[in-house]
């Protein structure tokens, strides 16, 4: 049987189907021609990241597709409903990438406070003749240990960022619509461990009391974060999105920055995505990365060994 992994897939992952008699296929093919090459080929399996989609029109089209996989958390990009009531199997990779995406939440965190997203710029650029003036510009940082972090959205990869924010030496403050409480432990290198209980409160009082906020909740229909959310916040604050475009409104954050209300904005994720908005590109005040939240080498080993294991167990 042939799986298509068309936006890649680990080598463990495909080690791990072929060894059990899998024909892996990890040609990249555009999503136009996706269907025609799917029946053509025989694919069973249809494995996706965030770059293709998978909706009803190629549900249709592939009669022969058993199974259609996410290799990470979310699946806006498929039609999962739809899927399963033509009696597809839907899967993906929830717990595989958690750890790596509270990495890169603090990558800018830690980058954020002591302004490394505009030295970067402007190093190469002024290093030589204006040293001393970035110097004197980029003299104001401050320390994560203290501050309070605001996570919205307390599931796996929320608890993840809890881990690290707990480590150090930060206080946290949640907010999730079905979780009330959760039992965070925070594992040393040896494998010590100390368990803090969280129970999580009012979304409304994460915003306000909160000196970051980390958004860790899936795609919706209307913003999570807006200007009215953005009025609530201290002065000064700071915002994370590594979960899905399109939960904050990027005109209201925008205009947060400009006015100085947020003291900067770090940004995984994009309502436009592959094109983000060039005002957000250009901005001075955003630290930027393209989606890369689960773009590790340990979570994409992860991501294949986990989805090689259940479609040997769907399909035996």
């Amino acid at each position: 049987m042939k799986i298509l992994a068309n936006d890649g897939i680990s080598q463990s992952g495909v080690d791990a189907l072929t060894e059990t008699g899998y024909e892996v296929i990890t040609t990249n093919v555009a999503q136009e021609q996706l269907a025609n090459f799917i029946n053509e080929n025989d694919v069973v399996v249809l494995l996706v990241r965030s770059a293709t989609t998978a909706r009803k029109e190629l549900i249709d089209a592939c009669p022969g597709l058993k199974i259609i996989g996410r290799g990470g958390v979310g699946m806006d990009n498929i039609d999962v409903e739809y899927a399963r009531d033509k009696g597809l199997s839907v899967i993906n990779t929830p717990a595989a990438s958690s750890s790596s995406v509270a990495e890169l939440v603090f990558a800018h965190l830690f980058g954020g406070v002591r302004f490394l997203y505009d030295a970067n710029r402007n190093m190469p650029l002024e290093g030589e003749t204006n040293f001393k003036g970035l110097k004197k510009a980029y003299a104001k940082g401050i320390e994560l240990r203290g501050k309070t972090l605001g996570i919205i959205g307390f599931g796996r990869i929320g608890q993840e960022v809890a881990k690290i924010a707990l480590g150090v030496g930060m206080e946290v403050k949640a907010a999730d619509k079905f979780i009330d409480k959760a039992e965070v432990p925070v594992t040393l290198f040896n494998g010590d461990s100390l368990a803090v209980t969280i129970s999580t409160i009012d979304a409304d009082e994460v915003i306000k009391s909160s000196d970051f906020i980390s958004l860790h909740v899936p795609a919706q229909k209307d913003y999570v974060i807006g200007e009215k959310e953005f009025n609530m916040m201290k002065e000064g604050a700071v915002i994370i999105n590594a979960a899905r475009g399109g939960v904050i409104d990027e005109v209201a954050l925008v205009n947060a920055l400009d006015s100085g209300k947020l003291a900067f904005a770090s940004l995984d994720t994009f309502e436009n995505e592959p094109k983000p908005e060039i005002k957000l590109l250009m901005h001075p005040k955003i630290s930027l990365t393209p989606h890369i939240g689960a773009a590790t080498l340990e979570a994409q080993d992860r991501i294949g060994l986990e989805l090689a294991t259940q479609i040997q167990s769907i399909l035996g």
